[in-house]
């Protein structure tokens, strides 16, 4: 697995993620775990609110703010490939929302953007529910 093919990126904050090679390790056996071969080019954009609504707005003509938007753009069968925008003014105010620290429910909205590109949906009550199983179950696999 071509772990150096994760990057991260701030846009309109002052944002450094901590531990990046830990974070690329962990998503690259969460992919492993997931049946896929390998990680193509995979962009995390950490950003502001501000940012993520006019991603929001522009892309997928949704007016309201969010902690994600993942655009997958996978080509080859069993390959990951995407750009995940995380606002991490949201994960924050989510983190204290849900009374869980902002490491974690940074970590739990990242997992979550691999999870949307390894095909698990979250419109459905029950869609949720699953994808929320396998968040929990990838955050108690973290060694880190």
């Amino acid at each position: 697995m071509a772990l150096k093919d994760i990057q991260f990126f701030s846009e309109d904050i002052d944002f450094t993620l901590k531990e990046k090679q830990k974070v690329r390790q962990w998503i690259g056996a969460t992919i492993k775990a997931e049946g896929f071969k390998r990680v193509g080019e995979l962009s995390f954009v950490l950003c502001s609110d501000a940012y993520l609504l006019e991603i929001n707005k522009q892309y997928l003509d949704h007016d309201t703010f969010t902690d994600i938007v993942t655009f997958d753009s996978s080509e080859d069968e069993g390959v990951i490939a995407g750009d995940i925008f995380i606002s991490v003014e949201r994960t924050m105010e989510n983190a204290k929302k849900f009374n869980v620290s902002e490491r974690d429910e940074l970590h739990r909205v990242i997992i979550h953007g691999i999870l949307h590109l390894c095909g698990y949906y979250d419109k459905k009550k029950e869609d949720k529910t699953l994808m929320t199983e396998k968040e929990d179950y990838y955050l108690a696999k973290r060694e880190f």
